[in-house]
């Protein structure tokens, strides 16, 4: 019988140490497939978050996802800040 309520954390942290055992985060694993690479922006430091993030995550994750499930050799990678606002004066 399910529960009436589903709890992740009973199983997250025993997937997530397989999935990272097995190298799934990793880019390279498939050498002679076609690369796909997005860098992560931060958010400027000039406002606060808002659904316009929220939605440039959403799209990033999807392209991420797709092209890993059509084989493309994936890397979707943190960066830094990609405007230099913090900079300049």
């Amino acid at each position: 019988m399910l529960d009436k309520t589903f709890t992740p954390s009973e199983m997250e942290a025993r997937l997530y140490a397989e999935w990272e055992r097995r190298g799934f985060f990793k880019p390279g694993r498939h050498p002679k497939a076609q690369a796909f690479t997005i860098v992560i922006p931060p958010p400027n430091v000039t406002g606060s978050l808002h659904m316009g993030h929220a939605l440039n995550n959403t799209i990033q994750d999807i392209l991420v996802r797709q092209h890993r499930m059509r084989g493309y050799d994936v890397l979707w990678q943190p960066g830094t800040d990609h405007a230099g606002i913090a900079t300049q004066m």
